[in-house]
């Protein structure tokens, strides 16, 4: 049975994953315990983890050491890095690809098992969209306006609400599958 690729983004409300410098710190303003126990479960139901150079570097910096409750499925659920320039890690469980995002992609979804979990830096996500690569979206919709920044899609896109998760400090989590 085929899976699934589902893009894991948090976005401010009025649709932007970062500043205009790169900066995503604001998002832990809205995080409690609440939410970490739900997206640990999702983390959990990936069976892969695949993201670009950059998300890649700030990640293999921080988790392997991490004691926080997102470490585990980080560290133990295997990873497939995006990248021209990366030729080696030390993060458990991470290969280093530098082929065709699409074809690799492809291939990656007709093989058996859990669904594949892309962690978004802006440049990865887009291009994941722009290609129609991505069957779900996991937005973290966060009560915080940033007023300029880079947005969530640079592409159209037709989407169907699939779930809305709800959580006491305004984030909700919606779920997307493309039509």
């Amino acid at each position: 049975m085929a899976r699934k690729l589902v893009l894991k983004l948090h976005q401010s409300i009025d649709g932007y994953i970062c500043t205009p410098q790169g900066d995503v710190s604001w998002i832990f303003a809205d995080f409690d315990d609440e939410i970490a126990r739900w997206e640990v479960d999702h983390l959990w139901q990936a069976g892969l983890h695949i993201m670009g150079r950059g998300v890649y570097e700030e990640m293999a910096e921080y988790w392997p050491t991490s004691t926080e409750p997102y470490a585990p499925p980080m560290n133990e659920i295997p990873k497939l890095i995006f990248s021209g320039s990366v030729k080696s890690s030390d993060w458990q469980g991470t290969t280093i690809t530098s082929e065709d995002l699409a074809a690799k992609v492809e291939e990656l979804k007709q093989e058996d098992g859990k669904d594949i979990l892309a962690h978004g830096g802006v440049r990865f996500a887009n291009s994941l969209s722009r290609l129609g690569l991505v069957d779900e979206y996991l937005l973290f919709v966060h009560p915080q306006a940033l007023g300029e920044g880079l947005p969530c899609f640079s592409d159209p896109a037709s989407l169907t609400l699939v779930d809305v998760n709800r959580f006491k400090t305004g984030v909700l989590v919606l779920t997307y599958a493309k039509k």
